[in-house]
């Protein structure tokens, strides 16, 4: 089954969900701001990337500026930032099975689809 973490405020993560209908794959919706993922959710998300924790930071949300920005942070620290403030996930991301990407544009999901 197909995830999307969804921010309906966010242009980008509703091209990418129309694309996602238009494709009539069946997916499931997040939405990560209402329902944050747990510690070991976002890690395996994260795994499922191939990134880092710092290159799903959206480094420029005042949220981060204001309380993180220029700090030296673990891995962990970073993911329970993102847990304590979603906004700071990058969006949208896209999960199907053991893959994922963060669908900007949202052509990068026919990757893993």
């Amino acid at each position: 089954m197909i995830t999307i973490y969804h921010n309906g405020r966010c242009t980008k993560s509703r091209e990418c969900m129309a694309f996602l209908e238009d494709s009539n794959h069946k997916f499931h919706i997040v939405k990560y701001l209402d329902n944050p993922p747990t510690f070991d959710e976002l890690t395996e998300i994260i795994r499922k990337l191939n990134i880092k924790p710092i290159e799903l930071v959206r480094q420029k949300e005042p949220i981060w500026v204001a309380l993180f920005k220029n700090k030296k942070l673990t891995d962990q620290k970073i993911i329970q930032a993102m847990i304590d403030h979603p906004i700071l996930i990058e969006r949208p991301i896209v999960v199907n099975g053991d893959k994922a990407v963060i669908a900007r544009p949202f052509e990068k999901v026919n990757a893993i689809i």
